[in-house]
């Protein structure tokens, strides 16, 4: 379930005029800001963007763009943007960093349905003018590119219907590609980038009841080879995506120092979704809140945003 609950009913002209006002004159009125776009769902963020250009003649994003700053900016760009262009967005800017960690293309691409993954696409054409298909062949090679490739690129049926018996058949495959250390073989790759969820997750059950632990205990941990944590970070969104989320924002606020940009990205891509769940998760796991958890570790206007996207009243 969803952290932000959205007022059913809004003025958008209204919602537009009090961001006007808040950019307006000397400073910003960041808390302004945070009660109108903190407390608007998707759709009533995209109007409140539509009507605030008819009426004033600029665009809404780069007006907060240049009146804000920081991890707080950052936060409130992510949250303000369509989730299909959001996502787009933060594929690109894994895409262009320097090394090769490639974490939110497995997100993005094992945590959507099907819709969704076609919308990223999509959108990530329309705004930089390539594929994301392309783009992730570009910065990958070897093993990396032909899984990244054909992760980004799959169209999974949604559905819930299991085969039991593919699924007793291809989990004794994924077991034998394991135990032979044949990470990169061709049968790993095909099962995980084109069954559906539910398809999967018989198979990680399988291959459980078949060998005594799960897939994950038995993929390399920690490893310095891209291609094996990309696939280990594959199977863990595929089998459990609020598990999975639950560890990037545990990671992200434990030990010396804040991971601002994977803290901001679970809360603000999960709000509307199932960050409920995995903030219980979290509280189970960690014994603390996870509202208290960023109250702790982050200040001012960012945390007050994030915190409001975590259901609070800030």
């Amino acid at each position: 379930m969803a952290t932000v609950s959205a007022p059913k009913q809004v003025s958008v002209k209204e919602d537009a005029e009090a961001l006007r006002k808040a950019c307006q004159g000397w400073g910003t009125d960041e808390k302004a800001i945070i009660a109108v776009l903190g407390r608007r769902n998707a759709a009533q963020r995209r109007q409140i963007r539509h009507v605030y250009e008819e009426i004033y003649q600029e665009d809404l994003i780069k007006r907060l763009e240049s009146e804000l700053s920081g991890h707080f900016e950052k936060a409130v760009y992510r949250w303000i943007l369509d989730p299909p262009d959001r996502d787009a967005v933060l594929a690109n800017v894994e895409l262009k960093k320097s090394g090769n960690k490639h974490h939110v293309i497995v997100e993005i691409s094992c945590t959507k349905n099907p819709e969704e993954l076609l919308a990223i696409r999509r959108a990530y054409h329309a705004r930089y003018k390539r594929s994301l298909e392309e783009e992730v062949a570009y910065h990958t090679k070897g093993e990396t590119r032909r899984l990244l490739v054909a992760l980004v690129s799959a169209f999974r049926y949604y559905g819930e219907e299991i085969n039991t018996t593919l699924a007793k058949s291809e989990a004794k495959k994924l077991h034998e590609a394991i135990k032979d250390k044949k990470f990169g073989n061709e049968d790993v790759i095909r099962i995980l980038s084109t069954r559906s969820i539910a398809q999967l997750q018989a198979t990680f059950n399988c291959y459980r009841e078949q060998e005594g632990t799960s897939i994950t205990k038995n993929l390399p941990k920690d490893s310095s080879d891209e291609y094996i944590a990309m696939l280990r970070m594959a199977v863990r969104c595929l089998k459990d995506p609020k598990k999975y989320f639950e560890k990037v924002l545990r990671r992200s606020i434990e030990g010396i120092g804040t991971d601002e940009d994977a803290l901001t990205r679970v809360i603000v891509t999960r709000a509307e979704k199932d960050l409920k769940e995995i903030k219980e998760l979290y509280h189970k796991r960690n014994n603390v809140p996870l509202d208290n958890a960023v109250d702790k570790e982050t200040s001012g206007d960012y945390k007050d945003m994030l915190l409001t996207l975590l259901g609070n009243e800030v």
